[in-house]
């Protein structure tokens, strides 16, 4: 019973080290500087995002969340997060067949390179908690 638990921890282990990678090697520095440049206008210099996020605005949207650990960015997997990012929140949310939710994210798709994209993404993911890392590492499916 005891070395099954081991192997099964071990095998979990391995998958959420892996679980990262589209962020892997990314340039922090250029993630820092395109954040504030492009991110920090809506989500706050120190990612503290706007004034009651969790109330919606007047036209139904939702403030701008923050992107530090007292947020929801990191229960995300990489892959939403980018898409989120790229095509914008009507787009993304459309794509994932959610209906009824009012996005006031624009699309930085035609703005930003996805490399550009990948790096204010592992800038964000740098700020965080060690565990908040971990826990958002797991939400990710590794590639083959």
């Amino acid at each position: 019973m005891m070395r099954a638990i081991a192997v099964f921890l071990v095998l979990v282990t391995a998958g959420a080290a892996h679980a990262d990678h589209e962020m892997d090697g990314r340039d922090i520095g250029n993630g820092e500087r395109l954040y504030q440049e492009v991110c920090a206008s809506c989500h706050g210099v120190r990612l503290e995002g706007q004034p009651d996020w969790q109330r919606q605005n007047p036209d139904g949207s939702m403030p701008a969340p923050p992107h530090d650990a007292s947020g929801h960015t990191w229960h995300h997997g990489n892959e939403q997060l980018f898409d989120y990012t790229r095509l914008g929140g009507a787009e993304a949310l459309a794509r994932m067949g959610v209906t009824g939710v009012k996005s006031a994210m624009p699309a930085f798709g035609d703005q930003l390179s996805e490399d550009e994209i990948w790096d204010i993404l592992a800038f964000i993911r740098s700020t965080w908690p060690r565990r908040a890392r971990e826990v958002q590492a797991s939400r990710n499916v590794p590639h083959e």
